[in-house]
């Protein structure tokens, strides 16, 4: 009889309060990581269909000409192509042009303070990319490990023998790292599309500083030129 007790004490695994409460809270089905998952991807791809919308409306097709053009003092042909355009470049000129007569020096303080002015416009929201494309995948991974303590689970409630016990593990594994394989599909074009628009900002505020400096070099050249003339003139009294 002494034998048989300690046999079906045997029989019965010893778990913990903090286990037990913790084996309850992770049995629930991870089918609400996957729908997690799903809603950061539609998040995921609003951003990127809302930064590439606000990159190619925000941004000068033709700097290059227009810094060859502030280079050589054409400040109103500039000023003309610029008119009723938006974005980090055509505020610069905007900004810059509008207080050319104050000097080089204030121009030069006036660019970097509408640099930096708008380039959170256009961080705005890759934060977000950023964190998915680095977290997605954990979440994925978090919902394939409750997966797999279900399977089990579940195979331990189960009187099955042979074959059985092979395939109710096999399904519930194989259900289970569907969830990694969700958070793989949302953080890898997440990861991507995070580094092009990184680039095209870093890209774009280059461009925006040679149309800077150029705006500035070209008033320079012109301050030095009326302090020639004027020096001229005052050896010609």
């Amino acid at each position: 009889m002494t034998s048989l007790f300690i046999l079906a004490q045997a029989g019965q695994p010893q778990v913990g309060w903090l286990s037990g409460k913790l084996l309850g809270v992770t049995l629930t089905s991870a089918e609400w990581v996957l729908w997690l998952l799903v809603v950061l991807s539609v998040m995921s791809i609003a951003v990127m269909l809302e930064r590439a919308v606000f990159f190619s409306r925000h941004r000068l097709p033709n700097s290059e000409e227009l810094a060859l053009r502030l280079a050589r003092g054409e400040f109103e042909a500039v000023r003309t192509a610029i008119a009723g355009r938006s974005g980090m470049e055509a505020a610069v000129i905007r900004e810059g042009l509008a207080s050319s007569d104050r000097g080089a020096d204030t121009v030069e303080q006036v660019i970097a303070s509408t640099v930096a002015r708008e380039r959170p416009q256009y961080e705005r929201f890759l934060s977000l990319l950023g964190t998915l494309g680095n977290n997605a995948p954990f979440i994925g991974l978090f919902g394939t490990v409750l997966g797999i303590i279900k399977a089990f689970h579940d195979l331990g409630s189960i009187n099955v023998k042979g074959a059985a016990i092979q395939q109710t593990v096999m399904a519930g594994i194989s259900e289970a790292l569907v969830a990694t394989a969700v958070g793989l599909a949302v953080a890898i074009p997440a990861v991507v599309a995070f580094n092009i628009f990184n680039r095209q900002l870093k890209t774009l505020t280059s461009r925006t500083n040679a149309l800077g400096h150029a705006l500035v070099g070209a008033l320079r050249a012109e301050g030095g030129k009326s302090a020639s003339a004027n020096a001229r003139a005052a050896e010609g009294r």
